[in-house]
Formats: C-alpha cells, sequence, structure tokens
C-alpha cells in the first residue's frame, strides 16, 4: 500500500506531500490543474524514464519520494533480500531528476539501479492508463494472472523442484560429455604409459633393494677373497683364532681347577669360542654361496635401467611413478566404464524430463479450466462496463523448437521448450467490435478500455492478486453516466481488496470514493503551481456537485451529489 507521495520540483507541482488510505482513493480538479502530473511522478518513482525537462523551472532537481507498506509482501522481500538491501516494513522509494542529467534511485536510503527501481515497481503498483507500467500490456504477467486464479501454486512448486533436479542432471551429463571428451584424447596415451609401467610394475621401496643387491654382485671377487681370508684366519688355519682360543681355554679350565675365581672367565671364553664359531659357519656359508658366473647381476642392471628411464618420464622417482600409474589407472578405469555412466545419467533425465512434463500437462489443463472462467467472467463484466461485443480469449501457445541444450521436457510425447512456470507461453486477446478477429490487448485496446479490461480481470482474480495498488488514470474514457456508475461500483467492490487510486472527471465514479483529494493549479508570483488537497465530507459533497452541475451549486446539485455518495 502506497502510504504517502512527496512531489518536489516536477513540472508545476513545487512541493507536495499527498497522504494516501485504503480503499477507494479518488483524485478530482479542473482540467489543466494536473491531475495528469501527479500520475506521471507516480510512474516516475516506478521506473518509467524521464527527461530532465520535467524539472521544475528555477530548480537543480526533481525529487518523487514514495513510501509504501510492503509488509508481507514475500517478493518484494526476497527483491531486497537477493540485492542486499535492508527490509523495512514501511520501504521508501526515491528518484532523482537532475539538471546535470544524472539519474539517481534509491531504495531505503541505498542507492539502486533504474531497473531494479522497475522491477521493484511491477511487485508494488498496477498503473492504468497511457503507461508503459500496465501489467496488462505485458504478456509475460497474463500467464502470472491465471495461475493465481487457479491456485496453482503447490503445482508451480512441484514442477520447479522437478526441474531444478533436471537442470542439475543435465549440467552433469554435459560435464560429463566434456570430460568424455578429454578422456578420449588421452585414452591412447594413458594406455600406452599403462602398458610401458606395468612391463616394469615397480613396487615400492625395490630400487633401494636392487641397488643394494647390485653392489654386493659387482663386489663378489672381492668379497668371496676377503670372506676366505678372514675364514681361513679365524678357523680353518692350522694355527687359527678358534685352535689358539681353544688352547688358552684349556689352561683357563685348569686354573679354575685350582682357584675358582677363574670359573666365570673360563664360560666367558667358552662364549667368545661359540661366537667364533657362528661367524666361522656365517663365513663358510656365505662364501660357498658366491657365484661368480651368476646372470643376475645383468638382470639387476637392466631391471635398474628401466627404473631410469620411467623416473625420466613419470616424476623422478619410483614412488612417482607408481603414483602417476594409479592415477591414469583411475582416470583410465572411468573412461572404460563411461558408456555405463552416460546411460544410466540419460535414463534419470529421460524419466525427469517426463515427470516434469505429466505435471506441465497437469498446469496447462487447470490454466485452460481458468481461462474459461476468466473468460466468461471478464465478458459479463465488460457489458456491465459498457463494452457490450466484447470478446476475451485466453491464446495458449507452445515452443517445440529444439537446440543443442537439450533443454526441454516431454508432454504427451512432445519435446518442448519450458520455463519455470511450464511449457504454456500465454497472451489475452480481445475485440471490443462485434465481427472482428480477438488481437493481443495492446493493439487493440484504447487506454479507457485497457483500464475497464483491467478492472473487470481484477474484479474477477481480486482476491488472489497479490498487487496491493492499482492505479487507474483514463478509466473514464468514453464513459456515459449509466456506465460510469456501474465504474464506480466495480471500483468500490474491487476496493475492499486492493488499494485504489483512480482519476476521474464523473460525479458517478467520484461519490464513490472512501477519501476523495482534488488537484487545483494557482498563479503565485507569474508562476503556475499545482497543489492537491484531500477533501473533507462537507468539501467531498460540494465537489461532486460541482463535477454534476458546475461552478454554480444549487440545491438540487447538492441533494443529486449526496444521493450519488449514498448520503442520507
Amino acid at each position: 500500500m502506497l502510504k504517502s507521495l512527496q512531489i518536489k520540483d516536477y513540472a508545476l507541482i513545487e512541493n507536495i506531500n499527498v497522504i494516501f488510505n485504503s480503499g477507494l482513493n479518488i483524485i478530482t480538479g479542473e482540467t489543466g490543474a494536473g491531475k495528469s502530473i501527479l500520475i506521471d511522478a507516480m510512474s516516475l518513482l516506478l521506473g518509467e524514464r524521464a527527461s530532465i525537462d520535467v524539472v521544475r523551472k528555477g530548480s537543480q532537481k526533481s525529487i518523487v519520494e514514495g513510501i509504501f507498506d510492503v509488509t508481507g509482501n514475500r517478493k518484494v522481500i526476497n527483491l531486497l533480500k537477493e540485492n542486499d538491501i535492508d527490509y523495512m516494513d514501511e520501504m521508501i522509494v526515491r528518484r532523482e531528476i537532475s539538471l546535470k542529467g544524472s539519474n539517481r534511485c534509491f531504495i531505503n536510503d541505498t542507492p539502486v539501479t533504474l531497473n531494479l527501481i522497475k522491477e521493484l515497481g511491477y511487485f508494488l503498483v498496477d498503473l492504468h492508463g497511457q503507461h508503459e507500467h500496465q501489467s496488462l500490456l505485458r504478456k509475460e504477467t497474463h500467464i502470472e494472472m491465471i495461475d493465481e486464479f487457479a491456485g496453482l501454486e503447490n503445482e508451480l512448486n512441484e514442477f520447479r523442484n522437478l526441474c531444478k533436479q533436471l537442470r542439475n542432471k543435465l549440467n552433469d551429463l554435459n560435464e560429463l560429455k566434456h570430460r568424455e571428451n578429454l578422456f578420449k584424447e588421452k585414452r591412447d596415451l594413458y594406455e600406452f604409459q599403462i602398458k610401458e609401467i606395468d612391463a616394469v610394475d615397480p613396487k615400492p621401496g625395490e630400487e633401494d633393494e636392487l641397488e643394494k643387491e647390485l653392489n654386493i654382485l659387482e663386489n663378489s671377487e672381492k668379497l668371496l677373497q676377503l670372506t676366505s681370508e678372514v675364514f681361513l684366519e679365524l678357523y680353518e688355519a692350522d694355527e687359527s683364532l678358534y685352535d689358539k682360543l681353544g688352547e688358552i681355554k684349556n689352561k683357563i679350565t685348569d686354573l679354575s681347577k685350582i682357584d675358582s675365581s677363574f670359573i666365570e672367565k673360563n664360560n666367558e671364553i667358552q662364549s667368545a669360542l661359540t661366537l667364533l664359531n657362528d661367524v666361522s659357519d656365517f663365513l663358510r656359508s656365505y662364501k660357498d654361496n658366491i657365484d661368480l658366473e651368476s646372470n643376475k647381476l645383468s638382470e639387476i642392471r637392466e631391471r635398474l635401467t628401466s627404473f631410469v628411464m620411467l623416473k625420466k618420464k613419470y616424476g623422478g622417482s619410483i614412488e612417482k611413478v607408481i603414483e602417476h600409474r594409479k592415477k591414469i589407472g583411475e582416470e583410465f578405469n572411468l573412461i572404460e566404464g563411461f558408456e555405463d555412466k552416460l546411460n544410466s545419467l540419460s535414463n534419470e533425465i529421460e524419466i525427469l524430463r517426463k515427470e516434469c512434463g505429466d505435471i506441465a500437462a497437469k498446469l496447462t489443463s487447470k490454466r485452460i479450466m481458468a481461462s474459461k472462467e476468466i473468460k466468461k467472467g471478464v465478458e459479463e463484466s465488460l457489458k456491465y462496463l459498457g463494452i457490450n461485443e466484447a470478446k476475451f480469449e485466453t491464446i495458449f501457445n507452445y515452443d517445440f523448437s529444439q537446440n543443442e541444450d537439450n533443454d526441454y521436457i516431454i508432454v504427451k510425447g512432445k519435446k518442448t521448450k519450458f520455463t519455470n512456470r511450464g511449457v504454456d507461453k500465454v497472451e489475452f486477446h480481445l475485440t471490443t467490435n462485434l465481427g472482428e478477429d480477438v488481437k493481443p490487448l495492446q493493439k487493440v485496446a484504447s487506454g479507457g478500455e485497457v483500464s475497464r479490461v483491467m478492472l473487470s480481470l481484477k474484479m474477477i482474480l481480486a482476491k488472489s492478486d497479490r498487487l496491493p495498488l492499482l492505479i487507474f488514470d483514463e478509466i473514464d474514457t468514453g464513459v456515459s453516466g449509466r456506465i460510469a456508475q456501474k465504474v464506480g461500483q466495480s471500483l468500490k467492490e474491487l476496493s475492499k481488496h486492493h488499494q485504489i487510486i483512480a482519476i476521474t472527471h464523473l460525479p458517478q465514479i467520484a461519490g464513490s470514493a472512501d477519501h476523495h483529494y482534488f488537484v487545483i493549479k494557482k498563479e503565485k508570483d507569474n508562476r503556475s503551481t499545482t497543489s492537491i488537497k484531500k477533501l473533507n465530507p462537507e468539501e467531498r459533497i460540494s465537489e461532486v456537485a460541482k463535477l454534476l452541475g458546475g461552478e454554480v451549486i444549487t440545491d438540487a446539485n447538492l441533494k443529486s451529489a449526496k444521493e450519488l455518495m449514498d448520503i442520507k
């Protein structure tokens, strides 16, 4: 709801601040007084483009500021959140047009873009008249009106959730296909590298062991010579260390028989003999197993040479080679199982396409049923409002074209493009003349007719429509007195569900007001200035009487005004 509108230095307006209320707010005034300037300023606030020509002479900039009560307006709340703007139940929207050509927009004192102001305006106001902001002339809003009328929120949420899953799966498929192409390019390389590494099949720590073994084999002659010499001196020679130690032990044994203190030393000598015997056995076995004619030396050298080759190619160490083999092996296995994975994901996508298509078909069916009810109601309402030969149709279209992105769902066996509302492209068509074909609204309806068509639609959609404020600028264009009274009654009824601001010249509409404002143009300091005043009950009666009979108010005019206003 619009709580207040302040306009400064805009065209003929120096400074006005209008407080609006809920219900039906009617604005009247003499021709040329500046009623349309208020609507122009309001449309400026809603994001329509403006020229520096609107800046009042002698001023540097024009300012239009509106305070809106947006309590519970989820679309507004979400839009502010998406753009990091602080939310308040009373939202301040301001726009400034400077002579310097700057165009500044603010929401809750946060600078924003003109496009954001315009987007916000679509959630706040429907402005009907010669303005681009009226939703009826934006065909993308037509499907929203039908959905709100039909109460399709649950079905739409279900559809959107499934579509989100579908698009996620499609993204996964595209990513896999991209990876598949990359893998296929590397497949031959990976296969060659795997065969090359597996042919050697290096093991962790194997290189160190082979280096040690190679060192032994390369020194086998020296090992044989030294072990033979040591074995000879320790055990095999005529005066070996083992024999000499044996003689010493015999003498220590004799000493221990005389003095028991030698017993411990005798045991130690025995331990030394046992150790010396073990070392001799090891040397005998070791030298006997040295094979100077062994082929193993060449085998080890060949294997270590193959290690050197692998290390140069795959990382500088055997550990890096093994790590590389594991990595490319995993990727190669993924390539090998790629078809199965692609087929599995493709099957999941096809199931989701059909599930989305089933819900889309249900949405279409319910929309068609709702559109029939809307058609009947709008045509009856338009006849009531004086457009007797009106025919109103909702045209449904579908997009069966296909792109490489595969962004489609399957509806009754057909591949169909979709949005987050399904597959329907909906547009309202109208003719107001007998015998003429229906055409898009913006091509056939005049300003006054569009306002009455919207009034008819809003009457039908009133309880489901969530736009809080409706502004009607030219709803009385081409309307007779009898029809004007019906328009006034319709506006009054609609104001039970919306805040209404309507500009009129007709007493029958003005008499229906809950709140009545009068626009006047005055001359001050050789300048024309437009101002606006909220009328009290007596002033309201007088203004309606003037609209009935002219400037000279008679008792008959006052009586008729009170009858129109249902005042006894």
